[in-house]
Formats: structure tokens, sequence, C-alpha cells
């Protein structure tokens, strides 16, 4: 695959997170080009609207307001369209319980976000190389999980 960038999606409803993953993502050496969502029902609706480019990852805070987290990974799984998306859920505190669950229902990566700048950025930068090289060698993503 000869691809320049990654498309590259934040779901979060804190505008200070969105800022820094905008930040982060406009550092990378990885080119991405990032939309962000304050919502789960704006995420989705995005996501389902005819023409829309399907982005290569989407990042998804656990405890999003209204369509949750959880709603989103499902619905994103079962659409035909949207399911090789790899689903990245983060959260300041998440148990191993719902990590299970994450992954059991489709989640690719789970990331427990970092209490500073430059831990967050060693963890974004850390995912998006990964998913640059899973998207530029052909690797099998349908068994990828990791946790950040």
């Amino acid at each position: 695959m000869n691809k320049e960038y990654l498309n590259v999606i934040a779901a979060d409803n804190d505008e200070g997170n969105i800022i820094f993953f905008k930040n982060i993502f406009k550092d990378l050496r990885i080119g991405v080009k990032s939309q962000c969502f304050s919502s789960g029902e704006d995420l989705m609706e995005y996501l389902t609207s005819e023409g829309t480019i399907i982005p290569e990852v989407v990042f998804i805070k656990y405890d999003i307001p209204g369509k949750n987290s959880m709603e989103c990974l499902d619905e994103i799984k079962t659409d035909s369209r949207l399911s090789n998306i790899i689903i990245v859920i983060y959260s300041d505190q998440i148990s191993e319980s719902e990590i299970e669950e994450i992954f059991v229902n489709g989640g690719n990566i789970v990331m427990r976000k970092p209490d500073s700048y430059d831990g967050l950025k060693k963890s974004l930068t850390e995912i998006i190389t990964i998913n640059w090289q899973y998207h530029t060698s052909g690797l099998n993503k349908d068994n990828f999980i990791m946790k950040v």
C-alpha cells in the first residue's frame, strides 16, 4: 500500500484532550489527517454518512457522553464498511474487566491515558507508529490487540 498519511479520528468531550491530541498528531513524523468529535453520536453520524472518508484509527474516550464507547464500538465492528478501523479506547482509569470487555467486543487497543502531556505523546506516537507499520506493510489486522 502506498499511502502518505493516516486518517485518524478522536472522540472526546474534553476540549483540553482534543487540543492535546491535535498537537501531538501535528508533530508526528508520520503524516496524520485528524478530525475530532465531542460525542459518540457525532462520531457515529460522521462515520455512517454517505461519502465519508473511512479513517484507519479511531480514538474513543471510554466514558464519552451520549452514545458511549461500547455502543460506538459495536456499531463500527458490525458495519462492513467500518469493521477494519483500528479502535483505540482510552480512559484515565479503566478496570481489567472493562479492558477485557473492550477486547471481547472487537476493540484493538486499550490505553490508560497518561497523567502528563509527554506520557500522552509517547503513547499516541507508539500507537500511530504501529498502525502506520500495519497499513504500509499489509500485515493482518484481524487479530491485532494492544494494551498501552
